[in-house]
């Protein structure tokens, strides 16, 4: 069934300015508002509710259906660029709107990278960057083959996995993840799965690169990520220890990607560090071609931030300044927890902490749920990650004080 077609376009703003479309009403679009205010840039918003988190705070956010060539095809009509809140249109509808004529950014052939985590591997397997080892899978004898040879396994769906979803950790002695596999490999029908080996790293790092039609890039500082139960909830920038070499070399990684796959927009590289025979190296774990939680402390913490530096980018204006403002910043995420009422619990936090920085999202409270995050910057690390913790720890429920 055809979804409604959008009946009407954003109202353009005196002057001359664009039009940027977003695919999706998440966070990530939401927090698009504030620095498309700040250019002068209208946004639209193609959301999936109207109660969805960018719909609460974009004026033009008509619902409809992502996967329905027709409905994204109409809304588009009124912009003139179209990015996205998540990776998930499909290529029919991408391979539509190129044929319309619409810049999109990134484009169909780069969002495969980040749409295809086997897509994903070969691609950088084939530029000679450093990956774990992997394989395609389609049989439980191919994962064992596989396993036989470098030990433990993480197997992957290669579409539609996020946040620790998608990720399934195969020890040669766990029957449970063994059952689990053995699902997956029915569900699959035949498809391909990605296996990987289970890398044994010291930290995970991520290195969040901006690129423009025209060419032009930039790079943040390198982060560390600390994820918990495959979420990630705490991002510490600079990532502490990270030497000029390993910097350098990260930098150059996102830099190489982002040239060669012809990312436009925001462009996040995972990496996990890891020693090699008394040597830190970096494999490259995972791709994301939009704004990326391990890049949410640039809001306040950098002097262009992400979201603005993803406008600039898929509207070729000049990139602004990517320089942290401090020497520190950490963010952490705020995980929905058992409090729903949480305007109170906002102006306690506030109160408590003037320099600490709120970020939420708009989103129904669930256990669990990533519903916003907390920001500090300045120069004692330990402080910053106290505070910083702490006020998740408050809206979570975790603490009462």
């Amino acid at each position: 069934m055809t979804s409604p077609e959008p009946t009407s376009t954003a109202r353009r703003a005196p002057g001359g300015f664009p039009v940027v479309g977003i695919v999706g009403g998440g966070q990530l679009a939401r927090m698009c508002a504030g620095p498309a205010a700040e250019l002068g840039l209208t946004l639209s918003v193609l959301s999936e509710s109207p109660e969805a988190a960018a719909a609460l705070v974009v004026p033009h956010a008509p619902v409809g259906d992502h996967t329905d060539v027709e409905t994204v095809r109409a809304w588009a009509r009124g912009c003139d660029v179209v990015t996205f809140d998540h990776e998930h249109v499909p290529q029919e509808v991408l391979a539509a709107l190129v044929s319309d004529g619409v810049a999109v950014h990134p484009g169909p052939e780069a969002l495969r990278h980040a749409q295809d985590k086997l897509v994903m591997r070969e691609a950088l397997t084939a530029l000679g960057l450093p990956c774990p080892r992997w394989t395609r899978a389609r049989d439980l004898a191919t994962v064992d083959a596989f396993a036989a040879q470098v030990g433990d396994v993480v197997v992957k769906t290669p579409t539609g996995g996020y946040d620790g979803k998608g990720v399934l950790l195969v020890r040669r002695d766990d029957a449970r993840a063994r059952a689990t596999l053995e699902n997956w490999v029915a569900r699959a029908d035949g498809a391909d799965l990605l296996v990987e080996e289970a890398v044994a790293f010291e930290r995970e790092l991520a290195v969040l690169v901006a690129r423009s039609p025209s060419g032009q890039a930039s790079a943040w500082p390198v982060v560390e990520t600390v994820q918990t139960d495959g979420i990630c909830t705490e991002v510490l920038a600079p990532a502490p220890g990270v030497t000029e070499d390993e910097a350098a070399q990260a930098m150059a990684i996102g830099l190489e990607v982002a040239g060669a796959l012809e990312v436009t927009g925001v462009l996040a590289v995972e990496l996990f560090e890891v020693v090699i025979d008394g040597e830190h190296g970096l494999l490259v774990n995972e791709l994301a071609m939009r704004p990326h939680n391990s890049g949410h402390w640039t809001m306040d913490g950098a002097v262009t931030g992400q979201f603005e530096q993803h406008l600039r980018a898929v509207l070729d204006l000049p990139l602004g300044d990517p320089s942290a403002r401090a020497p520190w910043t950490v963010m952490a995420n705020v995980l929905g927890g058992e409090p729903t009422d949480l305007y109170p619990t906002y102006r306690h936090l506030m109160a408590r902490d003037p320099g600490l920085r709120l970020h939420l999202y708009g989103k129904g409270v669930r256990p669990g749920r990533k519903i916003g995050h907390a920001t500090v910057f300045g120069d004692d690390l330990a402080s910053l990650r106290d505070r910083a913790r702490h006020a998740a720890d408050y809206i979570e429920g975790v603490i009462d004080e």
